[in-house]
Protein backbone atom coordinates (compact mmCIF):
# COMPACT_ATOMS: atom_id res chain seq x y z
CA UNK A 1 0.00 0.00 0.00
CA UNK A 2 2.70 2.04 0.63
CA UNK A 3 3.88 2.48 -3.25
CA UNK A 4 0.85 4.09 -4.46
CA UNK A 5 0.89 6.46 -2.17
CA UNK A 6 4.85 7.12 -2.40
CA UNK A 7 3.83 7.41 -6.49
CA UNK A 8 1.40 10.37 -5.71
CA UNK A 9 3.47 12.01 -3.53
CA UNK A 10 6.32 12.05 -6.39
CA UNK A 11 3.24 12.54 -8.98
CA UNK A 12 2.41 15.87 -6.93
CA UNK A 13 5.66 17.05 -6.56
CA UNK A 14 6.04 17.07 -9.92
CA UNK A 15 3.35 18.39 -11.29
CA UNK A 16 4.03 20.96 -8.96
CA UNK A 17 7.72 21.90 -10.28
CA UNK A 18 6.61 21.57 -14.05
CA UNK A 19 3.29 23.85 -13.55
CA UNK A 20 4.04 26.89 -10.71
CA UNK A 21 4.39 29.86 -11.57
CA UNK A 22 5.65 32.68 -9.69
CA UNK A 23 3.34 35.35 -7.78
CA UNK A 24 4.21 37.84 -10.14
CA UNK A 25 2.76 36.04 -13.03
CA UNK A 26 -0.51 36.28 -12.21
CA UNK A 27 -0.88 40.01 -12.23
CA UNK A 28 -4.13 41.06 -14.12
CA UNK A 29 -3.41 43.03 -17.20
CA UNK A 30 -3.55 46.96 -16.31
CA UNK A 31 -5.61 48.75 -18.85
CA UNK A 32 -4.42 52.48 -18.50
CA UNK A 33 -0.85 53.24 -18.97
CA UNK A 34 2.02 53.35 -21.26
CA UNK A 35 4.59 50.90 -22.04
CA UNK A 36 8.19 51.87 -20.83
CA UNK A 37 11.23 50.96 -22.68
CA UNK A 38 13.53 48.77 -22.27
CA UNK A 39 12.27 47.28 -18.96
CA UNK A 40 13.56 44.70 -16.38
CA UNK A 41 12.01 41.29 -16.09
CA UNK A 42 13.31 38.28 -14.04
CA UNK A 43 16.96 39.77 -14.24
CA UNK A 44 16.90 40.89 -17.99
CA UNK A 45 16.08 43.94 -20.02
CA UNK A 46 13.44 44.25 -22.45
CA UNK A 47 13.56 46.65 -25.96
CA UNK A 48 10.04 45.19 -26.80
CA UNK A 49 6.76 43.47 -26.36
CA UNK A 50 7.28 40.12 -25.10
CA UNK A 51 5.43 36.93 -24.73
CA UNK A 52 6.44 35.25 -21.85
CA UNK A 53 4.27 32.77 -19.95
CA UNK A 54 1.30 34.44 -22.32
CA UNK A 55 -0.32 33.66 -25.84
CA UNK A 56 0.35 37.64 -26.76
CA UNK A 57 2.85 40.13 -26.28
CA UNK A 58 3.03 42.46 -23.44
CA UNK A 59 5.01 44.99 -21.83
CA UNK A 60 6.08 46.81 -17.99
CA UNK A 61 4.39 49.85 -17.05
CA UNK A 62 7.70 50.31 -14.72
CA UNK A 63 11.11 50.68 -15.70
CA UNK A 64 11.35 47.64 -13.39
CA UNK A 65 8.63 45.25 -13.84
CA UNK A 66 6.53 45.79 -10.83
CA UNK A 67 3.41 43.84 -11.64
CA UNK A 68 2.06 46.53 -13.74
CA UNK A 69 1.63 45.13 -17.51
CA UNK A 70 -0.66 45.43 -20.20
CA UNK A 71 -0.93 43.62 -23.40
CA UNK A 72 0.61 45.37 -26.54
CA UNK A 73 -1.15 46.82 -28.90
CA UNK A 74 0.23 48.32 -32.79
CA UNK A 75 1.19 51.16 -31.04
CA UNK A 76 2.86 49.80 -28.22
CA UNK A 77 5.72 48.01 -29.83
CA UNK A 78 8.99 49.75 -29.39
CA UNK A 79 10.14 52.50 -32.18
CA UNK A 80 12.81 52.26 -34.30
CA UNK A 81 16.06 54.26 -32.74
CA UNK A 82 16.82 56.92 -35.70
CA UNK A 83 19.36 57.36 -36.66
CA UNK A 84 21.39 54.16 -35.70
CA UNK A 85 25.01 52.52 -36.23
CA UNK A 86 25.02 49.63 -37.17
CA UNK A 87 28.69 48.26 -38.74
CA UNK A 88 30.34 51.43 -40.13
CA UNK A 89 27.65 53.63 -41.06
CA UNK A 90 24.84 55.52 -39.72
CA UNK A 91 20.96 55.12 -40.62
CA UNK A 92 18.48 57.43 -40.73
CA UNK A 93 15.77 54.64 -42.29
CA UNK A 94 15.24 50.95 -41.82
CA UNK A 95 17.84 48.75 -43.89
CA UNK A 96 18.00 45.50 -45.94
CA UNK A 97 21.91 45.56 -45.05
CA UNK A 98 23.11 42.40 -42.94
CA UNK A 99 19.54 40.71 -43.80
CA UNK A 100 20.06 37.57 -45.09
CA UNK A 101 16.23 37.46 -46.51
CA UNK A 102 16.46 40.84 -47.52
CA UNK A 103 14.01 42.01 -45.20
CA UNK A 104 13.53 46.01 -44.11
CA UNK A 105 15.22 46.12 -40.11
CA UNK A 106 15.91 48.64 -37.67
CA UNK A 107 17.89 48.98 -34.44
CA UNK A 108 15.75 49.85 -30.87
CA UNK A 109 18.85 51.29 -29.94
CA UNK A 110 21.23 54.10 -31.11
CA UNK A 111 24.26 51.87 -31.29
CA UNK A 112 22.97 48.55 -33.05
CA UNK A 113 26.99 47.51 -32.78
CA UNK A 114 27.10 47.37 -29.08
CA UNK A 115 23.96 46.72 -28.14
CA UNK A 116 22.18 44.32 -31.13
CA UNK A 117 18.79 45.13 -30.42
CA UNK A 118 16.49 45.42 -33.39
CA UNK A 119 13.31 44.08 -34.85
CA UNK A 120 11.42 44.17 -38.52
CA UNK A 121 10.45 47.00 -39.65
CA UNK A 122 6.49 47.09 -40.69
CA UNK A 123 5.83 48.27 -44.53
Amino acid sequence: MAQPLDFLLVSICLFHSLFSFQVEDYYAPTIDGACVFPFLYRSEIFYDCVNFNLKHKWCSLNKTYQGYWKYCALSDYAPCAFPFWYRHMIYWDCTEDGEVFGKKWCSLTPNYNKDQVWKYCIE
